[in-house]
């Protein structure tokens, strides 16, 4: 699905040189298509690098996909400038001014923080209310999974001892979803967290359903049924190198964070990490915008 998006976007040049199809608004004119509108609300503070992890996924399909960056507009961002927010991103408000056929909410860097003190929080809950009825799915990603569902649900989320970092192994739940046709039995979804779900508490849920789940991390991915919300608590768009990163990040702070389990080979931090969850997400983002947004949005659900 070639996506389009501003020719001046850093992430365009990045994409190009991965042979990821991206077109620019004066080539999207000249197609006779409605393309699909997809919002993606990055709540991540290095935006350069979540918006090209996802629009990498979002690109390697056969449709023409309109790709709108949104901010918040009650937050001062510390890691990325404000002309560069001004140039690529618009202001959540924006967003209510027509429907889109997706939307993507991401993680953010607040999990270990109650909901309600987080500064842009009423203004993520509107934009959650007015997805519900005027996005036809949406994709809510670690932090905003749980946010996702403490708003809708009020399921809560709950403190992990320590951090869960790593790459853990998954398995489905239940046989016939579309969203993970042609998964293997056993598939690895990238996890970084302070935070987890009572699956006790998705089971009494009669409006979820749990789609897999990990031994070692737990629920992982539910989605409403009706297939309009799909929540996943990890990480499938990080890069190969995205959890060491964030490893040394946090040591050069001081904290106590373990070793991302099952990524660096035999645990020797010495030794480059290698990427073995890239055509699982690969597949889970073309089986989203396939099966829960393509082929279920009407041809005139945007305005």
């Amino acid at each position: 699905m070639p996506i389009k998006i501003h020719s001046s976007l850093p992430a365009c040049s990045v994409l190009e040189k991965e042979n990821i199809f991206v077109m620019t608004e004066k080539r999207a004119a000249t197609q006779d298509i409605r393309p699909l509108r997809i919002a993606i609300i990055n709540l991540m503070p290095t935006k350069e690098v979540t918006e090209t992890q996802l629009l990498r996924l979002l690109g390697n399909t056969p449709l023409q996909i309109e790709i709108s960056l949104v901010r918040m507009e009650h937050h001062q961002s510390k890691n990325t400038d404000k002309s560069y927010l001004d140039k690529f991103y618009i202001p959540s408000k924006k967003i209510f001014e027509k429907k889109y056929d997706g939307m993507i909410i991401t993680g953010a860097p607040v999990e270990q923080m109650n909901f309600e003190d987080v500064d842009y929080w009423k203004e993520l809950c509107s934009i959650m209310d007015y997805a519900k009825e005027n996005v036809f799915s949406t994709l809510f990603l670690c932090w905003g999974c749980f946010a996702g569902l403490y708003h809708y649900y009020g399921i809560n989320k709950y403190l992990l001892e320590k951090k869960m970092s790593g790459i853990f192994m998954n398995e489905r739940t239940t046989e016939g979803e579309p969203l993970l046709r042609g998964f293997d039995d056993t598939f690895p979804i990238p996890q970084s967290r302070h935070t987890t779900l009572k699956k006790e508490e998705i089971l009494a849920c009669k409006d979820l359903s749990i789609l897999a789940e990990s031994a070692e991390a737990g629920v992982t991915i539910i989605k409403s049924k009706d297939n309009r919300q799909i929540f996943m608590t990890g990480h499938l768009e990080y890069d190969t190198l995205t959890l060491s990163e964030e490893y040394y990040r946090d040591i050069g702070k001081g904290m106590k964070v373990p070793l991302p389990k099952n990524y660096f080979p035999t645990n020797n931090v010495n030794r480059m990490p290698t990427s073995y969850w890239r055509a699982t997400a690969h597949l889970f983002y073309s089986n989203w915008l396939n099966y829960y947004v393509y082929q279920e949005t009407p041809f005139n659900f945007t305005n």
